[in-house]
Protein backbone atom coordinates (compact mmCIF):
# COMPACT_ATOMS: atom_id res chain seq x y z
CA UNK A 1 0.00 0.00 0.00
CA UNK A 2 1.38 3.40 -0.26
CA UNK A 3 3.02 5.28 2.72
CA UNK A 4 0.03 6.96 4.13
CA UNK A 5 -1.57 3.94 4.40
CA UNK A 6 1.15 2.20 5.99
CA UNK A 7 1.83 5.00 8.51
CA UNK A 8 -2.43 4.99 9.44
CA UNK A 9 -1.64 1.33 10.06
CA UNK A 10 1.46 1.36 11.84
CA UNK A 11 0.07 4.22 14.15
CA UNK A 12 -3.00 2.52 15.07
CA UNK A 13 -1.16 -0.67 15.72
CA UNK A 14 1.07 1.10 18.30
CA UNK A 15 -1.58 2.81 19.72
CA UNK A 16 -3.59 -0.49 20.39
CA UNK A 17 -0.16 -2.28 22.25
CA UNK A 18 1.15 0.91 24.08
CA UNK A 19 -1.29 4.27 23.53
CA UNK A 20 -2.58 3.43 26.65
CA UNK A 21 0.74 3.96 28.71
CA UNK A 22 2.55 6.16 26.62
CA UNK A 23 0.08 8.32 24.81
CA UNK A 24 0.80 9.63 21.43
CA UNK A 25 4.20 8.76 21.49
CA UNK A 26 2.91 5.06 20.77
CA UNK A 27 1.39 6.15 17.17
CA UNK A 28 4.78 7.61 16.87
CA UNK A 29 6.54 4.50 17.10
CA UNK A 30 4.25 2.81 15.70
CA UNK A 31 4.20 4.93 12.64
CA UNK A 32 7.70 4.54 11.82
CA UNK A 33 7.73 1.15 12.22
CA UNK A 34 4.67 0.58 9.16
CA UNK A 35 7.56 3.01 7.40
CA UNK A 36 10.64 0.74 7.58
CA UNK A 37 9.65 -1.83 5.18
CA UNK A 38 9.34 0.61 2.84
CA UNK A 39 12.81 1.99 2.64
CA UNK A 40 14.38 -0.55 0.40
CA UNK A 41 12.24 1.43 -2.64
CA UNK A 42 15.81 3.24 -1.88
CA UNK A 43 17.60 0.27 -3.21
CA UNK A 44 16.19 1.03 -6.61
CA UNK A 45 18.20 4.13 -6.72
CA UNK A 46 21.39 2.09 -6.97
CA UNK A 47 20.02 -1.30 -8.78
CA UNK A 48 19.61 -2.15 -12.31
CA UNK A 49 15.67 -1.96 -13.05
CA UNK A 50 15.37 -5.36 -12.49
CA UNK A 51 16.77 -6.20 -9.40
CA UNK A 52 14.83 -3.12 -7.92
CA UNK A 53 11.96 -4.86 -8.57
CA UNK A 54 13.15 -8.43 -7.18
CA UNK A 55 14.44 -6.48 -4.04
CA UNK A 56 11.14 -4.35 -3.50
CA UNK A 57 8.85 -6.31 -1.04
CA UNK A 58 11.76 -8.96 -0.41
CA UNK A 59 13.34 -9.72 2.67
CA UNK A 60 12.15 -6.07 4.19
CA UNK A 61 8.62 -7.31 4.18
CA UNK A 62 9.39 -10.82 5.92
CA UNK A 63 8.64 -12.71 8.78
CA UNK A 64 12.50 -12.90 9.06
CA UNK A 65 13.26 -9.29 8.97
CA UNK A 66 9.88 -8.68 11.69
CA UNK A 67 11.57 -11.39 13.67
CA UNK A 68 15.08 -10.05 13.57
CA UNK A 69 14.77 -6.05 13.63
CA UNK A 70 12.09 -5.75 16.06
CA UNK A 71 14.02 -5.94 19.07
CA UNK A 72 16.82 -3.80 17.77
CA UNK A 73 14.27 -1.43 17.43
CA UNK A 74 12.91 -1.79 20.23
CA UNK A 75 16.23 -1.39 22.17
CA UNK A 76 16.93 1.69 20.12
CA UNK A 77 14.13 3.59 21.12
CA UNK A 78 14.37 2.23 24.64
CA UNK A 79 17.59 4.12 24.93
CA UNK A 80 15.29 7.36 25.40
CA UNK A 81 11.73 6.22 26.24
CA UNK A 82 11.44 5.41 30.05
CA UNK A 83 8.03 4.99 30.24
CA UNK A 84 7.66 1.82 28.36
CA UNK A 85 10.04 -1.34 28.51
CA UNK A 86 12.70 -2.82 25.92
CA UNK A 87 10.01 -5.88 25.81
CA UNK A 88 7.07 -3.64 25.03
CA UNK A 89 9.12 -1.44 22.80
CA UNK A 90 10.08 -4.35 21.10
CA UNK A 91 6.51 -5.75 20.73
CA UNK A 92 4.91 -2.70 19.37
CA UNK A 93 7.78 -2.36 17.02
CA UNK A 94 7.26 -6.61 15.47
CA UNK A 95 3.52 -5.45 14.99
CA UNK A 96 4.38 -2.62 13.33
CA UNK A 97 6.81 -3.98 10.95
CA UNK A 98 4.33 -7.18 10.64
CA UNK A 99 1.04 -5.40 10.13
CA UNK A 100 2.69 -3.64 7.11
CA UNK A 101 3.34 -6.85 4.86
CA UNK A 102 -0.02 -8.29 5.82
CA UNK A 103 -1.57 -5.61 4.38
CA UNK A 104 0.62 -5.85 1.20
CA UNK A 105 -0.14 -9.21 0.56
CA UNK A 106 -4.13 -7.84 0.18
CA UNK A 107 -2.69 -6.12 -3.06
CA UNK A 108 -2.28 -6.91 -6.87
CA UNK A 109 1.69 -6.75 -6.73
CA UNK A 110 1.86 -8.61 -3.20
CA UNK A 111 4.23 -9.52 -0.95
CA UNK A 112 7.56 -12.25 0.02
CA UNK A 113 6.35 -12.48 3.38
CA UNK A 114 7.84 -15.72 3.50
CA UNK A 115 11.10 -14.87 2.56
CA UNK A 116 13.43 -16.61 1.71
CA UNK A 117 11.09 -18.53 -0.06
CA UNK A 118 10.32 -17.94 -3.11
CA UNK A 119 6.47 -17.32 -2.45
CA UNK A 120 4.68 -14.42 -3.42
CA UNK A 121 1.82 -13.48 -1.48
CA UNK A 122 -1.01 -11.56 -3.26
CA UNK A 123 -4.44 -11.92 -2.66
CA UNK A 124 -5.08 -9.04 -5.01
CA UNK A 125 -8.32 -7.18 -3.60
CA UNK A 126 -7.26 -3.96 -3.09
CA UNK A 127 -5.84 -1.06 -4.76
CA UNK A 128 -2.24 0.27 -3.59
CA UNK A 129 -3.97 3.38 -3.07
CA UNK A 130 -7.15 3.52 -1.37
CA UNK A 131 -9.38 6.52 -0.46
CA UNK A 132 -12.11 4.50 1.21
CA UNK A 133 -10.14 2.38 2.94
CA UNK A 134 -6.98 5.08 4.33
CA UNK A 135 -9.51 7.94 5.09
CA UNK A 136 -12.14 6.49 7.34
CA UNK A 137 -8.94 4.73 8.84
CA UNK A 138 -6.91 8.36 9.33
CA UNK A 139 -9.68 10.13 10.74
CA UNK A 140 -10.47 7.64 13.59
CA UNK A 141 -6.86 7.50 14.36
CA UNK A 142 -6.80 11.35 14.87
CA UNK A 143 -9.60 11.08 16.50
CA UNK A 144 -8.60 8.50 19.11
CA UNK A 145 -5.18 10.78 19.53
CA UNK A 146 -6.91 14.10 20.46
CA UNK A 147 -8.18 12.19 23.53
CA UNK A 148 -6.20 11.60 27.10
CA UNK A 149 -4.14 8.41 27.07
CA UNK A 150 -6.28 6.83 29.45
CA UNK A 151 -9.82 7.37 28.20
CA UNK A 152 -11.69 4.63 26.74
CA UNK A 153 -12.94 6.75 24.11
CA UNK A 154 -9.75 6.98 22.68
CA UNK A 155 -9.48 3.03 22.58
CA UNK A 156 -12.90 3.35 21.43
CA UNK A 157 -12.07 5.54 17.85
CA UNK A 158 -8.76 3.49 17.39
CA UNK A 159 -10.84 0.25 17.80
CA UNK A 160 -12.97 1.76 15.09
CA UNK A 161 -10.43 2.46 12.37
CA UNK A 162 -8.77 -0.63 13.02
CA UNK A 163 -12.35 -2.53 12.44
CA UNK A 164 -13.24 -0.33 9.57
CA UNK A 165 -10.07 -0.88 7.29
CA UNK A 166 -10.15 -4.81 8.07
CA UNK A 167 -14.06 -5.00 7.22
CA UNK A 168 -12.74 -2.85 4.29
CA UNK A 169 -10.19 -5.42 2.99
CA UNK A 170 -12.90 -8.65 3.92
CA UNK A 171 -15.20 -7.11 1.66
CA UNK A 172 -12.73 -5.88 -0.99
CA UNK A 173 -12.37 -10.21 -1.14
CA UNK A 174 -15.92 -10.60 -1.05
CA UNK A 175 -16.18 -8.32 -4.09
CA UNK A 176 -13.55 -9.98 -5.67
CA UNK A 177 -15.29 -13.27 -5.79
CA UNK A 178 -18.30 -11.72 -7.20
CA UNK A 179 -16.42 -9.94 -10.04
CA UNK A 180 -14.55 -13.16 -10.75
CA UNK A 181 -17.71 -15.00 -11.26
CA UNK A 182 -18.90 -12.13 -13.65
CA UNK A 183 -15.53 -12.70 -15.85
CA UNK A 184 -16.34 -16.56 -15.39
CA UNK A 185 -19.85 -16.46 -16.91
CA UNK A 186 -18.77 -13.82 -19.65
CA UNK A 187 -16.01 -16.08 -21.25
CA UNK A 188 -18.25 -19.25 -20.66
CA UNK A 189 -21.23 -16.76 -22.93
CA UNK A 190 -18.80 -15.89 -25.68
CA UNK A 191 -17.57 -19.38 -26.24
CA UNK A 192 -13.62 -18.44 -24.71
CA UNK A 193 -11.82 -21.29 -23.92
CA UNK A 194 -8.93 -20.11 -21.19
CA UNK A 195 -6.48 -21.32 -18.86
CA UNK A 196 -6.29 -18.84 -16.28
CA UNK A 197 -8.09 -16.16 -15.04
CA UNK A 198 -6.68 -13.43 -12.66
CA UNK A 199 -8.44 -10.39 -11.42
CA UNK A 200 -8.05 -7.28 -9.72
CA UNK A 201 -9.65 -4.09 -8.40
CA UNK A 202 -9.00 -0.99 -10.68
CA UNK A 203 -6.73 2.00 -9.32
CA UNK A 204 -8.34 3.51 -6.09
CA UNK A 205 -11.59 1.65 -6.21
CA UNK A 206 -13.13 -1.87 -5.51
CA UNK A 207 -16.21 -1.08 -7.94
CA UNK A 208 -14.13 -1.35 -11.24
CA UNK A 209 -12.07 -4.57 -11.57
CA UNK A 210 -9.98 -6.30 -14.83
CA UNK A 211 -9.33 -9.79 -15.51
CA UNK A 212 -6.63 -11.24 -17.33
CA UNK A 213 -7.47 -14.06 -19.11
CA UNK A 214 -4.63 -16.72 -20.64
CA UNK A 215 -5.27 -19.06 -23.26
CA UNK A 216 -3.22 -21.18 -25.45
CA UNK A 217 -3.08 -18.20 -28.04
CA UNK A 218 -2.36 -15.64 -26.07
CA UNK A 219 -4.25 -13.16 -23.64
CA UNK A 220 -7.90 -11.75 -22.86
CA UNK A 221 -8.56 -8.73 -21.33
CA UNK A 222 -11.23 -7.40 -19.77
CA UNK A 223 -12.97 -4.83 -16.95
CA UNK A 224 -16.05 -5.26 -15.43
CA UNK A 225 -18.06 -2.63 -13.34
CA UNK A 226 -20.80 -3.55 -10.74
CA UNK A 227 -23.14 -0.73 -11.85
CA UNK A 228 -22.21 -2.47 -15.71
CA UNK A 229 -25.66 -2.48 -17.63
CA UNK A 230 -23.60 -4.60 -21.05
CA UNK A 231 -22.03 -7.20 -21.11
CA UNK A 232 -18.11 -7.33 -20.44
CA UNK A 233 -15.93 -7.08 -23.35
CA UNK A 234 -12.55 -8.44 -23.77
CA UNK A 235 -9.37 -7.46 -25.49
CA UNK A 236 -6.68 -9.78 -27.52
CA UNK A 237 -3.31 -9.98 -27.16
CA UNK A 238 -1.65 -13.07 -29.14
CA UNK A 239 1.91 -14.30 -27.85
CA UNK A 240 4.10 -12.94 -30.48
CA UNK A 241 7.58 -14.24 -29.16
CA UNK A 242 9.45 -14.19 -32.73
CA UNK A 243 9.61 -10.45 -32.39
CA UNK A 244 12.12 -11.08 -29.31
CA UNK A 245 13.70 -14.36 -30.66
CA UNK A 246 17.51 -12.36 -30.73
CA UNK A 247 17.13 -11.83 -27.38
CA UNK A 248 15.58 -14.91 -25.83
CA UNK A 249 18.10 -16.53 -22.72
CA UNK A 250 19.26 -13.03 -21.68
CA UNK A 251 19.77 -13.27 -18.08
CA UNK A 252 17.98 -9.79 -17.63
CA UNK A 253 15.30 -11.34 -19.84
CA UNK A 254 14.69 -14.37 -17.91
CA UNK A 255 14.40 -12.64 -14.57
CA UNK A 256 11.36 -10.52 -15.97
CA UNK A 257 9.44 -13.59 -16.87
CA UNK A 258 9.76 -14.92 -13.85
CA UNK A 259 8.86 -11.55 -12.10
CA UNK A 260 6.06 -11.37 -14.16
CA UNK A 261 4.90 -14.98 -13.13
CA UNK A 262 4.58 -15.78 -17.22
CA UNK A 263 1.93 -12.84 -17.51
CA UNK A 264 3.70 -11.28 -20.40
CA UNK A 265 3.79 -10.39 -23.89
CA UNK A 266 6.39 -8.47 -26.22
CA UNK A 267 5.17 -5.83 -28.42
CA UNK A 268 7.11 -2.72 -30.99
CA UNK A 269 6.03 0.77 -30.35
CA UNK A 270 5.69 3.77 -32.35
CA UNK A 271 9.35 4.60 -32.00
CA UNK A 272 10.75 0.95 -32.79
CA UNK A 273 11.10 0.17 -29.44
CA UNK A 274 11.06 -3.60 -28.30
CA UNK A 275 8.95 -3.60 -25.09
CA UNK A 276 8.40 -6.06 -22.66
CA UNK A 277 4.49 -5.51 -21.43
CA UNK A 278 4.10 -7.07 -17.69
CA UNK A 279 0.11 -8.30 -18.08
CA UNK A 280 -0.98 -8.39 -14.21
CA UNK A 281 -1.09 -4.62 -13.95
CA UNK A 282 -3.20 -3.84 -16.81
CA UNK A 283 -3.34 -0.97 -19.21
CA UNK A 284 -2.67 2.42 -18.62
CA UNK A 285 -5.80 3.63 -19.97
CA UNK A 286 -9.57 2.34 -20.62
CA UNK A 287 -9.78 3.58 -23.71
CA UNK A 288 -10.56 0.79 -26.78
CA UNK A 289 -7.70 2.23 -28.79
CA UNK A 290 -5.14 2.20 -26.42
CA UNK A 291 -2.90 -0.28 -25.68
CA UNK A 292 -0.03 0.96 -23.51
CA UNK A 293 1.05 -1.37 -19.89
CA UNK A 294 1.10 0.30 -16.67
CA UNK A 295 4.30 -1.84 -16.60
CA UNK A 296 6.89 -2.17 -19.72
CA UNK A 297 10.91 -2.06 -20.24
CA UNK A 298 12.37 -1.25 -22.94
CA UNK A 299 14.55 -3.99 -24.30
CA UNK A 300 17.84 -2.92 -26.06
CA UNK A 301 21.42 -3.55 -26.68
CA UNK A 302 24.20 -0.98 -26.27
CA UNK A 303 27.68 -1.48 -26.54
CA UNK A 304 26.60 -5.06 -27.28
CA UNK A 305 25.78 -5.63 -23.90
CA UNK A 306 21.49 -6.66 -23.55
CA UNK A 307 19.92 -3.62 -21.17
CA UNK A 308 16.45 -3.02 -19.49
CA UNK A 309 15.16 0.09 -18.86
CA UNK A 310 11.79 1.39 -16.96
CA UNK A 311 9.53 2.66 -19.93
CA UNK A 312 8.46 5.80 -18.11
CA UNK A 313 5.39 7.14 -18.00
CA UNK A 314 3.72 11.14 -17.36
CA UNK A 315 1.56 13.24 -15.41
CA UNK A 316 -0.46 13.34 -18.24
CA UNK A 317 -0.94 9.97 -18.79
CA UNK A 318 -1.78 9.38 -15.23
CA UNK A 319 -4.57 12.61 -15.39
CA UNK A 320 -6.17 10.62 -18.44
CA UNK A 321 -6.39 7.75 -16.41
CA UNK A 322 -8.40 8.97 -13.23
CA UNK A 323 -10.90 10.46 -16.23
CA UNK A 324 -11.68 7.26 -18.01
CA UNK A 325 -11.45 5.36 -14.79
CA UNK A 326 -14.30 7.62 -12.87
CA UNK A 327 -16.39 7.57 -16.41
CA UNK A 328 -16.00 3.74 -16.56
CA UNK A 329 -16.89 2.83 -12.83
CA UNK A 330 -19.88 4.51 -13.47
CA UNK A 331 -21.05 1.60 -15.53
CA UNK A 332 -21.45 1.38 -19.23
Amino acid sequence: MDSLTQIVLGASVGEAILGKKIGNRAPLYGAIAGTIPDLDVFAGYFLDPVTAVEVHRGFTHSIVFCVLFAPIFGYLISLFETQASRKELSWLMFWGLFTHPILDAFTTWGTQLFWPLDINLAFKSVFVIDPLYTLPFLFCLIMAMRKPKASAARVKWNYWGLGISTSYLLIGLTLKFFSYQAFQKALVEQNISYLEIQNRPAPFTTLLWSANVKTKEGFYLGDYSFFDTQPISFRFFPVDDAIAKEIQGEHHLTRLQKISEGWYIYSINEDGDLLFNDLRFGLLSFAPEEYRFVFSYKLYYENQTFQVADFRKTPDDGKQLVIQLWQRMKGN
